[in-house]
C-alpha cells in the first residue's frame, strides 16, 4: 500500500483573512484535501442591535479589496426591507462604483496574485518559461508592472462617486449621496479610455474590443489566436498556450455546479425593489448551473443553507437558512480535521447541493437560455467549458478575464445613460422588516440578509463569494469547492508544492507565499510547513 504524505501549508494566503490547506498525497497526486479559514471576523455579532443603517458602514470594512459589493447589498437590503424607491440616476451610479471596483481588480488579481506562480522553477523545461518571466515575474515583469499601475485608474472613477476608495459609503437606501457633474462624467470617460487604451486592447488582447467581442465559441477563439501574432502574443493569448503546455487544464475542477446572484440591476426595472423582483430586473442574470445535468435554473435566496457542523460555531448541525440563523461562535477554535476545522461555514443549495461561486461561475450561467429574453447572454465559456471536457483552473482563469471586456462595456453604459438633472436620492420611510441584498462581487456570489425590529438590527447575515467555496465539509461530509477542486492535483515536488497555490488561487482566494519544510532523514531545511 502507498504510503501517505500530509501537507499543512499555512497559510496559503489572504481569504478574507488566512488560508490554511491540508493535503493528503499518494503517489504524488492528492487524495484528501481540507480548507481552514482561520481568521474569524464577526460582522453579524458586531451589527446586532444597532442602527439599521450601520451596516452601510459597517460591511465594506469586511474587505479591502470589494467594499463596493458589500455596500451594494447592505443597500438593496436595506431598500427591500424599507421597501424604499431608487431613481434610475442612482441604480446607475451604484453599478458604476462596483463594476469600477471589479475592473482594478481583474489586473491586479491576474499579475500580482496569480501569473507570478507561471515562473516557479518546476515550468522551467516549458518552451515558454523564459517569456513567462520576462513578462510575470514579480516587480520586474513587463505585463506585471503594467498589469498592477493600471488597477490603480477604475478606482478613480469610484472616488468621484463616493469621494474615497475603498470604504466609501455613498449607496444609502434610497439612493446615493452623490451627484456627479458632467465634468465628473467626462473624467470618468476618460479614464475607462485610458485604461483600455493602455493595457486592456494593447497588452490583455492584442486586439480591439469590437474584434475580441466577436468570439462567440470555442472554434471562434481558436481561430483568433491564429489569426494574428499580435493575438496569439498577447498576455491572453500567452497564457492560453503555455496555460495549455504545462497542463493547467488537467485539473482544479472542483465540484462542477455553479451559481450567480446576478448582478447590476437595470435602472428602470427596479426601481421599486422587492426581494422576489430582483430575478427578473438584473441585467447579468442569475441562476445555477449543474454541468452534469447541463441544466440552467434560476437562483433564489430562499434555496440558500448553511451548516456548521465542521464550523467552529455552536448552533447545531442543521442545514440553517441565513434569516433564521443566529451567529454563536465558539471561543476553542483548535482545528480537529474529524471535527470543527473552519471559520467558514458550508453553505449550499437546498437541492443542488454545494456549488462554486466566481468569475466561471457566473460565465456558467451566462450561458444559459433561462431568465428574460433580455437579459444578457454569452455562451462562450460554456461552449469551451463543454469542448475542452470539463471544468479546470485553467479555464477558471480565462473565463475571469474574458469578463473584463464585458464589464468594461457596462461601465460605458452606466456613463452614457445618466440624466443629470434627475434625482439621485428619495428619502425611505424607516419600518421593521426584512430585507435581502445580493451582488456578484468579483469573487463570486455575494449577498447580505437583514432583519430589523423595534428600530434595530435583530439579525444581520453575510454569505460572501468566499464562503461558497473555501467552506469546509457540510453536514453530509460532502467537501467544499475548493477542497473538491484540490483532489486529483498532482504533486510533482512536495517540498514545492505550487500546484495546491494554482488551485487555491484560481478560485481568488489568497495571496502567493512562501512555504518551508524540512527533510526528516538529513535534517536539512527544505520547506516549512506549519503542521497540526
Amino acid at each position: 500500500m502507498s504510503a501517505v504524505q500530509t501537507l499543512d501549508i499555512s497559510p496559503v494566503g489572504r481569504v478574507e483573512g488566512d488560508l490554511d490547506v491540508r493535503v493528503d498525497i499518494t503517489d504524488g497526486v492528492v487524495t484528501n484535501a481540507w480548507t481552514s479559514a482561520e481568521l474569524f471576523r464577526g460582522f453579524e455579532i458586531i451589527l446586532r442591535d444597532k442602527d439599521p443603517q450601520a451596516g452601510l458602514v459597517v460591511t465594506p470594512r469586511a474587505c479591502g479589496i470589494c467594499g463596493a459589493s458589500h455596500l451594494t447589498c447592505a443597500a438593496w437590503a436595506l431598500d427591500t426591507a424599507w421597501a424604499t424607491e431608487v431613481p434610475r440616476n442612482a441604480i446607475l451610479a451604484r453599478n458604476l462604483g462596483q463594476i469600477a471596483e471589479s475592473l482594478q481588480s481583474q489586473p491586479r488579481y491576474f499579475y500580482g496574485l496569480y501569473a507570478i506562480d507561471m515562473t516557479n522553477k518546476k515550468y522551467r523545461n516549458s518552451k515558454f518559461y523564459e517569456e513567462a518571466c520576462k513578462r510575470f515575474a514579480p516587480f520586474t515583469g513587463t505585463s506585471y508592472e503594467l498589469g498592477v499601475t493600471i488597477s490603480g485608474k477604475p478606482v478613480e472613477i469610484y472616488a468621484l462617486l463616493g469621494g474615497q476608495w475603498p470604504h466609501s459609503s455613498y449607496m444609502v437606501p434610497g439612493g446615493v449621496m452623490c451627484a456627479p457633474t458632467l465634468t465628473d462624467i467626462t473624467r470618468s470617460r476618460s479614464i475607462l479610455e485610458y485604461f483600455k487604451t493602455t493595457w486592456l486592447e494593447p497588452a490583455w488582447l492584442g486586439c480591439s474590443l469590437e474584434r475580441y467581442e466577436q468570439i462567440k465559441t470555442y472554434d471562434d477563439f481558436m481561430a483568433w489566436l491564429d489569426e494574428s501574432p499580435a493575438h496569439a502574443n498577447s498576455d491572453l493569448g500567452f497564457y492560453w498556450r503555455m496555460g495549455l503546455d504545462i497542463g493547467l487544464d488537467k485539473y482544479g475542477g472542483g465540484v462542477g455546479k455553479y451559481i450567480s446572484w446576478g448582478y447590476l440591476p437595470h435602472e428602470d426595472k427596479y426601481q421599486k425593489p422587492t426581494i422576489d423582483g430582483r430575478n427578473a430586473a438584473l441585467i447579468m442574470k442569475g441562476g445555477v448551473y449543474d454541468g452534469k445535468t447541463d441544466t440552467h435554473v434560476l437562483m433564489d435566496q430562499k434555496y440558500a443553507r448553511e451548516n456548521v457542523m465542521h464550523a467552529w460555531y455552536d448552533e447545531g448541525d442543521n442545514d440553517t437558512h441565513p434569516f433564521d440563523r443566529t451567529t454563536r461562535a465558539v471561543s476553542k477554535n483548535t482545528p480537529d480535521f474529524n471535527g470543527k476545522y473552519s471559520w467558514s461555514t458550508a453553505v449550499s443549495h437546498v437541492d443542488s447541493g454545494r456549488l462554486e461561486a466566481g468569475p466561471f461561475a457566473r460565465q456558467m450561467v451566462a450561458g444559459g437560455q433561462h431568465g428574460e429574453a433580455w437579459q444578457h447572454y454569452d455562451g462562450l465559456i460554456l461552449d469551451m467549458y463543454k469542448k475542452m471536457g470539463g471544468p479546470s483552473l485553467h479555464l477558471r482563469q480565462i473565463a475571469r478575464m474574458h469578463e473584463t471586456i464585458k464589464l468594461y462595456r457596462q461601465a460605458e453604459r452606466c456613463l452614457a445613460e445618466f440624466r443629470l438633472n434627475d434625482p439621485w436620492y428619495i428619502k425611505p420611510k424607516e419600518r421593521d422588516g426584512r430585507g435581502w441584498g445580493a451582488t456578484e462581487a468579483i469573487r463570486g456570489a455575494l449577498c447580505h440578509w437583514i432583519e430589523v425590529k423595534d428600530g434595530k438590527i435583530k439579525n444581520y447575515q453575510i454569505i460572501a463569494p468566499t464562503t461558497w467555496n473555501v467552506g469546509p465539509r457540510d453536514g453530509q461530509n460532502i467537501r467544499g469547492p475548493i477542497e473538491e477542486a484540490l483532489v486529483g492535483t498532482p504533486i510533482a515536488d512536495p517540498t514545492d508544492p505550487v500546484e495546491v497555490g494554482h488551485v487555491a488561487r484560481s478560485f481568488d482566494s489568497c495571496l502567493v507565499c512562501t512555504v518551508h519544510a524540512h527533510d526528516g532523514k538529513t535534517g536539512k531545511e527544505l520547506a516549512r510547513f506549519r503542521t497540526a
